[in-house]
């Protein structure tokens, strides 16, 4: 497997930017130093930071300002709702722009989600750990999976030439947010160059009692995944207000059974990219270097013990 960085922070003193909003400059020396030391194997970048660059010899300067510090584009992130009617004709055309960004910077791999912003919660709400979920996967019908199949295969089309394969995550507000609708979506896609990235932490915070337990997640997706978000949480639950609270914690540290999901995905053969998804708040050079540290180590006691 190859380790990449899917970084929600870049803070390096004296500067601290979210990735949400990252601009090409908010890649400091500093923070893609840091980086660099914790030896990764590429970077996840959003089409919202490539969007930015002037053009061609932009994106260009770009890439190489990255490999510069050993940090290639691995992933192209673009992401959000395709069913929203508000929304899904840009996010679209954010997904398709992602392919040509992907094989700009010379990156096999366009990821993305299909959650759209929350209409309901107070801003600032984390969509996380109630009874009802937005745009859900229980709430959604067959013809919302089509529709959203029908969107994607011309974007798998038209990367396949280009060696490109789309993945979408399974991410909570979204219809594919457990096992059974990224193994719909899959099927209805029907394209060699599209899979899943199996978030299985989306899964254990979605609602505040999980749809399913993170082994059955992997058992079921391992053989269809393409790209894996890795992020682990610790939950308190309060069963009589029917709400939980999870908060992302280094791998090592969460709920779920990272040496389980490993396992899983060794012997389903998956050699992708382990995407260490990155801590919010705190320390994150600490706390995501003991995440990828463990991962590799896990990787390797896994496979010394199937010998």
């Amino acid at each position: 497997m190859k380790y990449c960085y899917a970084n929600r922070r870049q803070a390096s003193f004296p500067d601290v930017h979210s990735t949400w909003s990252a601009r090409p400059e908010h890649f400091t020396d500093g923070w893609l130093r840091s980086v660099g030391n914790a030896e990764y194997d590429g970077l996840e970048v959003g089409t919202n930071t490539l969007s930015l660059l002037d053009g061609d010899a932009g994106v260009a300067g770009f890439k190489e300002r990255l490999e510069g510090f050993g940090l290639p584009i691995v992933a192209v992130r673009a992401g959000g709702s395709l069913i929203e009617a508000k929304s899904a004709v840009r996010n679209l055309g954010v997904l398709s722009r992602s392919v040509d960004f992907a094989e700009a910077v010379g990156s096999a791999l366009v990821v993305g989600n299909l959650m759209a912003p929350q209409r309901y919660l107070k801003p600032g709400w984390e969509p996380t750990g109630m009874t009802h979920s937005q745009d859900s996967s229980r709430d959604a019908s067959i013809y919302l999976y089509e529709r959203v199949a029908d969107s994607i295969r011309p974007v798998c089309d038209a990367a396949v030439a280009r060696g490109i394969t789309v993945a979408i995550e399974m991410h909570h507000s979204s219809p594919v947010d457990n096992s059974w609708s990224s193994r719909l979506l899959h099927e209805l896609v029907d394209r060699p160059n599209f899979g899943i990235n199996p978030d299985i932490g989306n899964v254990a915070w979605a609602y505040h009692e999980a749809e399913e337990t993170p082994e059955d997640n992997v058992r079921a997706l391992a053989g269809i995944s393409v790209y894996w978000h890795c992020k682990n949480v610790m939950r308190v639950v309060h069963p009589e207000n029917e709400r939980s609270i999870g908060w992302k914690v280094s791998l090592e540290d969460g709920e779920m059974d990272y040496r389980f999901l490993m396992t899983a995905m060794v012997q389903a053969g998956y050699d992708g990219y382990v995407a260490i998804e990155g801590g919010r708040v705190g320390d994150q050079f600490e706390m995501d270097t003991r995440s990828l540290n463990y991962m590799r180590r896990l990787e390797s006691e896994v496979r010394a013990a199937a010998v």
